[in-house]
């Protein structure tokens, strides 16, 4: 007769919470989903998705087993065995680090702890975070961490999309806080991901994080530099990309945009950024690569705004805006350049309107704008038409045919042949 597999909490259940609630329903435990978001519950709890990578059909079947159970009380953690943080890590107004949301959830499950659960943050944070935050709090109840409860960190590394890599196939990275952590949260995870990286502590498993996102965040910022640069060489930087990447070793294709957004690439190297500070330690890379990454709505809004000038004045010109979300196929406009550029053209004068098969709705600085229907009447109105996220279920090839104009920051228009009326950023 085999055991019965471990109760899972999981709090938070956005990107990361609920696909990482689907695995292990997938592999037969009982799963209580903990979200402070009442809509967020609400949807669940009528079978509604909110993330575009979930089709209703597929919330349905997670709740198909009886074994989902979701909620905003925290006293379901008293039924699990392991405690799973997925909470927000975002910046504050400074640009440091907010851990609100992880101080939040951690004073919330308090009153339910009990000897015997694990509690593990996958939320991204600086190095220090689990030992210098949460095992303090744990052992305000007087429980003691490796003794009574155990604490370790694994970070999450789920890439939102369509295409993304199946998340049991993502090798898992985690570190306890003592060997006797480690050792129950490698079983917990071992039993639903296919390899487990067992590093030496919390702390490098929160640098591993980081690491890996601030090595994208300078290479990508560099592809965006040299795209000022090719820009004024009259030189197509992507067909420079697609050729060196031939080379079989030695080079990682990297590619420019009109800014980087999501959740971690912009904000998880200056959550390294501002622990080394406390170090007496500059990270010269990450600063320079961070206001490469800021300037670049500037630099997209003055191309912008020198080919509409071209043919009329600014305040006479419309451009319709080609996808708002931080990446393509997702629903997250975390971050998202898309936003601060919408916003500077307004401010310019210019009237904007926008499209994208994943929001309806944008809240600008000063203005909320609804999403306009893509037309050949409405592109045919417009001056120009940026795209700035290059969505999948867009027809580019009859977008360029019915276009006066199309400057494209992604090299959406790729396999496009005529290119007269197709400005490349």
């Amino acid at each position: 007769m085999s055991q019965a597999k471990p109760n899972i909490a999981v709090i938070g259940l956005g990107y990361v919470g609920l696909p990482l609630a689907e695995l292990f329903l997938s592999n037969e435990h009982t799963v209580y989903g903990i979200d402070v978001d009442p809509t967020k519950i609400q949807k669940l709890e009528n079978r509604q998705s909110y993330l575009s990578d979930y089709s209703s059909k597929e919330i349905r079947a997670l709740f198909a087993g009886g074994r989902f159970h979701v909620g905003d009380s925290f006293s379901a953690v008293e039924q699990a065995r392991a405690i799973i943080i997925c909470v927000p890590t975002p910046l504050d107004q400074d640009s440091k680090p907010d851990l609100t949301y992880i101080r939040s959830a951690m004073q919330s499950m308090l009153p339910h702890l009990k000897r015997g659960h694990l509690i593990v943050l996958e939320s991204s944070t600086y190095p220090g975070t689990t030992e210098e935050e949460l095992k303090p709090l744990i052992e305000s109840t007087g429980l003691i961490v490796g003794k009574d409860v155990f604490l370790a960190y694994s970070p999450e590394r789920i890439d939102p999309g369509p295409h993304q890599t199946p998340l049991h196939d993502i090798p898992k990275v985690m570190g306890g806080v003592t060997e006797e952590c480690t050792a129950l949260a490698k079983d917990i995870y071992g039993g639903v991901f296919h390899r487990v990286v067992v590093v030496s502590s919390p702390r490098v498993a929160e640098f591993t994080k980081l690491l890996e996102n601030c090595q994208r965040l300078v290479n990508i910022s560099f592809m965006n530099e040299l795209a000022i640069l090719c820009k004024k060489m009259d030189i197509n930087l992507w067909e420079a990309i697609d050729a060196a990447s031939t080379k079989p070793y030695g080079f990682t294709s990297y590619y420019p945009g009109p800014g980087i957004g999501g959740h971690c690439i912009p904000v998880d190297p200056l959550y390294l950024q501002w622990k080394a500070q406390q170090y007496g330690t500059d990270l010269k890379f990450i600063e320079l690569a961070h206001r490469i990454n800021e300037s670049m709505p500037d630099y997209i809004v003055q191309k912008v705004s020198e080919a509409l000038k071209a043919e009329k004045p600014l305040n006479q010109s419309s451009v319709l805006v080609l996808g708002v979300t931080y990446k393509k196929d997702v629903n997250d406009l975390r971050e998202s350049s898309s936003l601060p550029i919408m916003t500077k053209l307004i401010e310019l004068g210019v009237k904007v309107s926008f499209f994208d098969p994943y929001i309806q709705e944008v809240q600008l600085k000063d203005c909320t704008l609804a999403s306009t229907p893509l037309t050949k009447r409405n592109i045919q109105q417009h001056d120009c038409v940026l795209i700035l996220t290059d969505h999948s279920t867009i027809p580019y090839g009859t977008l360029a045919q019915i276009s006066k104009l199309i400057i494209d920051t992604r090299n959406a228009t790729k396999q496009i042949n005529d290119r007269t009326n197709i400005v490349l950023i």
